[in-house]
């Protein structure tokens, strides 16, 4: 797809890029071999793994989890109320969708001590080598602290489009809005009231400005990390998107929520599903953008989150 060359206008030392089609046709960009630090894009191999961890009976969504009434149904959805780090909750489960990276480690935490391999191996024997995702590591936190390229993003995306881990029925109810129309924050970008979130991945709904297009679906699903990477399904394009690039969010933050929506406006106009509106540009509203650090992100009057 010659629309992935958008990606050498971005102010960034290395990127990778790929689109995956619904019927498994796959155009790339760059060294799809390069390692990348998925940042919070880590969640969403994590989310694939619990859910795993679920089909074979070791645990429940239902699972209690951490304070009175938590689950890994609200773990993986960001709505047990733990902020974005420390064992301490802020808030009582499911009155609101707070980001956080306790509550996927939690999560994985739980399948760990249900199984009784910890969390590493259990990723790996359960997502990592079924999928032949060789070039994918976890170097620590399973909410942040994950490598990887585009070539084993590309592996994960097909997954999360024509499951084989888990059933149809599994994937459906993870890109659905979990708990209702939660308000919450988006890291990098503002309030959002709803702020739909399925179990692991950001679902697009209504939010306006965002770091996906313009023109992408409500159903949309993904995520985006710190360290400048960023990975969307959508089901009604038939299209997915993947770039990694190896420039923190924060120092390239405002042009960031410029260049992905553009690129993936374009994506969406020359997929499968195309039919939509013209692409329109969101703006970047004043004082949306915070800072980084290794782990997380930040919104300016906000929580830190990640």
């Amino acid at each position: 797809m010659a629309l992935l060359s958008l990606v050498e206008q971005w102010p960034v030392p290395t990127v990778a890029a790929a689109t995956i089609d619904f019927d498994g046709t796959v155009e790339v960009h760059g060294d799809i071999h390069h390692s990348f630090r998925l940042a919070s894009i880590a969640k969403v191999v994590t989310a694939l793994a619990v859910l795993v961890a679920v089909e074979e009976g070791s645990i429940s969504l239902e699972t209690p989890v951490g304070q009175p009434g938590c689950t890994i149904r609200h773990l993986l959805s960001h709505a047990g109320g733990y902020g974005f780090e420390g064992a301490k909750p802020i808030s009582a489960p499911g009155r609101r969708r707070i980001y956080s990276n306790t509550g996927i480690e939690l999560a994985a935490h739980a399948v760990a001590a249900a199984t009784g391999i910890d969390f590493g191996s259990y990723v790996a024997e359960a997502v990592l080598q079924p999928l032949a995702m060789s070039a994918t590591k976890f170097h620590g936190s399973p909410a942040h602290a994950v490598w990887s390229n585009v070539d084993d993003m590309v592996k994960l995306a097909r997954e999360w489009i024509h499951p084989t881990l888990v059933a149809a029925e599994t994937l459906a109810a993870a890109t659905s809005p979990q708990f209702g129309d939660l308000a919450g924050v988006i890291p990098g970008l503002g309030s959002f009231n709803p702020c739909p979130w399925g179990l692991g991945p950001e679902i697009h709904g209504t939010k306006r400005p965002h770091w996906m297009g313009a023109t992408n679906s409500e159903e949309a699903f993904g995520h985006f990390g710190g360290a400048g990477t960023m990975m969307w399904i959508d089901p009604i394009a038939r299209m997915g998107l993947i770039a990694l690039t190896d420039r923190m969010f924060d120092d390239w933050a405002v042009e960031a929520l410029r260049l992905w929506p553009m690129l993936s406006d374009a994506v969406v106009a020359a997929s499968p599903g195309a039919g939509s509106p013209e692409p329109v540009q969101p703006p970047v509203p004043d004082g949306a953008v915070g800072t980084t650090d290794d782990a997380s992100l930040h919104v300016v009057s906000a929580a830190p989150l990640a």
